[in-house]
């Protein structure tokens, strides 16, 4: 009777382990898919600054275009002096643009870190259950197979016992 209660604990034990585990890896997959979608925020922020920037070129390159297509006229030093400030001010968002851009993919380097980790963490805990789960099925397998080898060696004393006795049980 001590020994069914002895395994039982160690049964209990075990599926609280694995239970443990199981609300581990669920956690886990839970920040895993949050960080997933933080990057992909973050990718798609990328894009949009990308696309601010190309908007930003095509429009410095168009107006230089213009300019220099105005060039055969004539143009006081004023709207000159504006022009060069203008497109002072168009390259300066230009730089700044770019510079936002550096800070984006910095970000996005550390999502995709982060999202690497959480990775790998997600599959080194899978990693532990499977372990556990394969330890606790080898437990059960050895007792089941130390109980086959009881029942066994106590149908082979019965049986040895019988011929002694003139009883005959048929199992």
């Amino acid at each position: 009777m001590r020994v069914r209660h002895d395994q039982e604990s160690i049964r209990g034990q075990s599926m609280s382990h694995l239970r443990s585990v199981a609300l581990a890896i669920e956690h886990a997959t839970i920040r895993r898919d949050h960080l997933a979608q933080v990057a992909a925020n973050v990718e798609r922020n990328l894009q949009f600054a990308r696309q601010q920037l190309a908007q930003l070129e095509g429009y410095a390159a168009d107006t230089d275009a213009r300019w220099i297509g105005s060039a055969a006229r004539e143009i006081s030093a004023q709207i000159i002096r504006h022009q060069y400030q203008f497109m002072d001010r168009l390259q300066q968002a230009i730089v700044m643009q770019t510079g936002v851009i550096s800070g984006v993919v910095n970000q996005l380097d550390q999502a995709r870190t982060n999202l690497l980790q959480a990775e790998f963490r997600l599959a080194g805990l899978n990693q532990i259950l499977k372990t556990r789960k394969e330890a606790l099925n080898r437990v059960q397998q050895q007792r089941e197979q130390r109980q086959m080898d009881e029942f066994a060696a106590m149908q082979h004393a019965r049986n040895r016992a019988l011929p002694m006795s003139g009883e005959t049980h048929d199992y």
